[in-house]
C-alpha cells in the first residue's frame, strides 16, 4: 500500500488534504508538521510520495524538495501552492518536485495528481528493478567531435554502468571523470590532431585552432566510436578515433609522481588510477577501460536512482559552429 506524507504546518490544510486523499482506496496517510518534522519521519520510514506546503517554517517547502532530491532520488514530491508562491514554486519544480496542485484546488486536483505521480514512480521503480536483472548489455555508438555529444555519453555511459550495479554513486563519478578524460583525448588529439604542449602555451590559439578543424576536412569527417559491454561484474568502454594514433612505446607512466606536470599527465592519471585496468591497441587509437565491481557493490539498493552529473571543464569556442 503506497504511503503518502503530507506535510503543512496548518493543522487545518494538513488534514483537509488528508481527507481528500483518505478518500482514495489503497493509500496509507501520514503527516508532517513542518520540513524538519517531515525529514526526521522519513528517517525512521520512507514514503512513496510526499506532498507539501511551501510555505512552512524551520525547513520550507522549496528546502525540503532539495534535501529530498538529494537524499531520497526516488520519492517524487508534490507542492501544495497557495496565491502569492507562484515564484517560490516555479523555483521548488526547478529543483525537482514532480508536480503541484494550487491550494483552491485541491478537492478536484490533488487526488488525481497523487494518482498519476504515483504511476509514474511505479513506472520508473519497476523498469529499474528489470534493469538491475539484466545480465549482459552491449552499445555502440559513432559520434562528431561535438562536446555535447561527448558530454550525453559520458552520462548514457554511467546510467548502464549504474543499472547494472557495478559501481557505486562515489565510483560513478570518477568513472564519468575517466570516460570524459578519454573521450576529448579521442576528440581532441586523436581526430584533430591537437597537441598537448600547445595548449599549455597558448590556449586561445589551441581552441581557435580546434574549430577550424572540426569545420575543415580531412578532421571534421572523423568520428568517435564508443563500444560499452556491461555484464554483472564489470564495466568495458572501448573508444576508437579515427586519427593516426601514437607511439605506444613512447607512453610514460601517468601514476608516477615525476609525471604529473607533464601537459598529458592529468588525463592518463584520471583514467588509470579511476579504471582497474587501461589498455591500448597497437595503432594506438583506440582505448580500453576496465571496471569492476567491488564486492560492497553487490548490495546496493536497488531502488537507487540518484543522479551525479560530472562538471564538463572549461572550455571555450568548439561549441560555435
Amino acid at each position: 500500500m503506497p504511503t503518502v506524507l503530507i506535510v503543512d504546518d496548518s493543522s487545518t490544510d494538513r488534514r483537509f488534504a488528508g481527507g481528500l486523499l483518505g478518500k482514495t482506496e489503497g493509500l496509507n496517510i501520514e503527516y508532517a508538521v513542518d520540513g524538519g518534522d517531515a525529514l526526521t519521519k522519513m528517517e525512521l520510514h520512507v514514503p512513496d510520495i510526499v506532498v507539501t506546503d511551501l510555505d512552512m517554517p524551520s525547513i520550507n517547502g522549496l528546502q525540503l524538495v532539495e534535501v529530498i532530491r538529494q537524499a531520497y532520488p526516488i520519492v517524487p514530491v508534490i507542492l501544495m501552492t497557495a496565491r502569492g508562491s507562484e515564484e517560490f514554486a516555479v523555483k521548488a519544480l526547478k529543483a525537482g518536485a514532480a508536480s503541484y496542485v494550487p491550494k483552491r484546488q485541491l478537492t478536484f486536483q490533488l487526488a488525481e495528481t497523487v494518482n498519476q505521480v504515483l504511476q509514474a514512480a511505479h513506472r520508473d521503480r519497476t523498469h529499474l528493478r528489470l534493469k538491475r536483472r539484466m545480465t549482459r548489455h552491449e552499445v555502440e555508438f559513432r559520434i562528431e567531435n561535438d562536446q555535447e555529444l561527448i558530454s550525453s555519453m559520458v552520462h548514457v555511459l554511467q546510467e548502464m554502468t549504474t543499472e547494472m550495479g557495478t559501481c557505486n554513486e562515489s565510483e560513478r563519478v570518477r568513472i564519468g571523470v575517466a570516460l570524459q578524460e578519454a573521450l576529448r583525448n579521442a576528440c581532441f588529439h586523436g581526430n584533430l590532431e591537437l597537441c598537448s604542449s600547445m595548449r599549455e602555451s597558448d590556449h586561445r590559439a589551441y581552441y581557435d585552432l580546434a574549430i577550424q578543424r572540426i569545420n575543415s576536412l580531412p578532421w571534421s569527417s572523423r568520428r568517435i566510436q564508443i563500444i560499452g559491454r556491461f555484464t554483472a561484474d564489470e564495466a568495458e568502454f572501448t573508444i576508437r578515433d579515427d586519427g593516426f594514433g601514437f607511439d605506444r612505446d613512447g607512453l610514460f607512466d601517468p601514476t608516477d609522481p615525476a609525471n604529473l606536470e607533464r601537459p598529458c599527465g592529468r588525463g592518463l592519471l584520471l583514467m588509470h588510477t579511476f579504471m582497474d585496468e587501461v589498455q591500448y591497441n597497437a595503432v594506438g587509437n583506440e582505448v580500453k577501460l576496465i571496471k569492476r565491481r567491488k564486492t560492497s557493490n553487490r548490495e546496493t539498493p536497488e531502488l537507487s536512482d540518484s543522479r551525479v552529473t560530472v562538471t564538463e571543464p572549461e572550455f571555450t569556442g568548439i561549441e560555435e559552429k
